[in-house]
């Protein structure tokens, strides 16, 4: 039986996440919850769900001594990093008077800047242009829409990484792939159709 690790680091919609997970799982595919390091390594599949503010989420990955284990995953599982999950993986975020993140992905998080017509947070289903091919986007049209819950925003360094991108005031990236690693800025598990068969596709997904 194949093992798919969601991890759990206090992250508010674990349990839909892990839901959907198993609602998208082929019958191989078990789905556990766990913030162990060895549970992290011995996992076929990682998948990092986010939702909050990134200094808290940060600290407690630090509290929980499972960085060092999570960067292992990143270079040889494969990774699913949703909302949060995506934000984690950049250099820093202005969010919390500036938090240094995992640095995986060199680049920044931004805030949306709100305006007349822009309220922040950004709430709601959002179309995904796909920028490039990737399997996770098998059975998905481009132009799906998605649904998102967000104040900041991802801009990689390395403009290539974009797979999806949306637009709210500014194009901003809302999917980054990279070898074994695809993290998006929206959450599938609240996506509906779509969400579901992007997940299914990571459970098969084969870098």
């Amino acid at each position: 039986m194949k093992r798919v690790v969601l991890l759990d680091y206090g992250s508010s919609n674990l349990r839909s996440v892990a839901k959907a997970l198993q609602a998208a799982a082929p019958a191989d595919t078990s789905v556990h919850i766990s913030a162990g390091a060895g549970e992290l390594r011995s996992a076929d599949r990682i998948v990092f769900p986010g939702q909050g503010a990134i200094g808290q989420c940060m600290q407690r990955l630090r509290d929980l001594d499972v960085i060092a284990a999570l960067k292992d995953c990143l270079r040889n599982k494969p990774f699913l990093g949703i909302c949060l999950g995506l934000q984690s993986l950049l250099t820093t975020s202005e969010e919390n008077g500036g938090t240094h993140c995992l640095d995986v992905i060199p680049g920044d998080v931004r805030r949306f800047v709100p305006g007349p017509q822009l309220k922040v947070p950004h709430m709601g289903w959002n179309q995904v242009i796909q920028r490039r091919p990737h399997p996770l986007w098998e059975r998905i049209p481009s132009g799906e829409r998605f649904y998102f819950v967000h104040s900041y925003y991802v801009v990689p360094r390395e403009q290539a990484l974009v797979s999806g991108s949306s637009d709210y005031g500014v194009e901003f990236a809302a999917a980054l792939a990279r070898d074994n690693l695809f993290a998006v800025q929206f959450h599938p598990e609240k996506s509906q159709r779509a969400g579901l068969s992007l997940l299914n596709n990571f459970m098969r997904w084969r870098p």
